[in-house]
């Protein structure tokens, strides 16, 4: 129940909670398809087009978006940082994410952002080869090729696992109910005074646009191999 100076508060906007599930599915999806091989390959490689579009528009989304999914909001400096770790926690670091879970989103992109982009670059030399392989050199190609099938997926797991482990802890431990949030979007027991996350017809069109910008831009790179 909310009390006199605490609220129910929109966090997460729509688009945002779209750019979650879509991305989760995704990368469960591409690792479906790398263990399993052959003919699969293919939606692999559909996949890592459609996860490039979608970090594509996070990071638009990261400048442009709702309040608390902005990279100026949550992206933590040394002393919120060291302030968190202390136990000493703003209320604002309850709202999105906190220091930590930001490190850990920030993480989580780059290195999904470096297998894409290893990716479009490598080649098995059986039956697999990204749209960008001929852009580039044989070492370039058989590097990309090694990190995107060793190390690039070790960091993966750590990354993704850590992130379950953090989902497990904050809702068992500390009873914040992250999952339902980035559900529907809203938290309760916030400070009133903290600003809510703009989610509308005007903020879902804007957010359209610019998904159908990156999906674009996505397509755009697959299309490379074929000119």
């Amino acid at each position: 129940m909310s009390s006199p100076t605490t609220t129910r508060l929109r966090i997460w906007d729509l688009p945002t909670r779209l750019f979650h599930w879509s991305l989760a599915t995704s990368v469960i999806a591409l690792i479906v398809t790398a263990n399993i091989g052959g003919n699969a390959m293919e939606w692999h490689l559909r996949l890592g087009h459609v996860v490039l579009a979608l970090l594509l528009f996070r990071v638009v989304w990261g400048l442009v978006g709702g309040h608390w999914s902005r990279f100026a909001t949550f992206i933590p400096g040394p002393v919120r940082l060291l302030r968190h770790l202390r136990g000493q926690g703003r209320p604002a670091d309850k709202a999105g994410h906190n220091p930590l879970g930001a490190l850990s989103v920030l993480a989580m992109l780059g290195i999904l952002g470096l297998q894409v982009g290893t990716g479009l670059v490598s080649d098995d030399e059986i039956a697999f080869a990204g749209p960008l392989v001929r852009f580039v050199s044989s070492d370039t190609i058989a590097w990309a090729t090694n990190w995107h099938k060793g190390w690039g997926q070790w960091l993966l797991w750590t990354v993704i696992g850590l992130h379950l482990a953090a989902i497990v802890f904050y809702s068992v431990v500390r009873r914040d109910k992250l999952v339902p949030a980035m559900l529907h979007g809203d938290k309760v027991g916030l400070p009133a005074e903290l600003p809510a996350s703009r989610d509308g017809l005007a903020n879902w069109t804007s957010a359209l646009l610019f998904a159908a910008a990156c999906a674009v831009m996505a397509y755009w790179v697959w299309t490379r191999a074929a000119f």
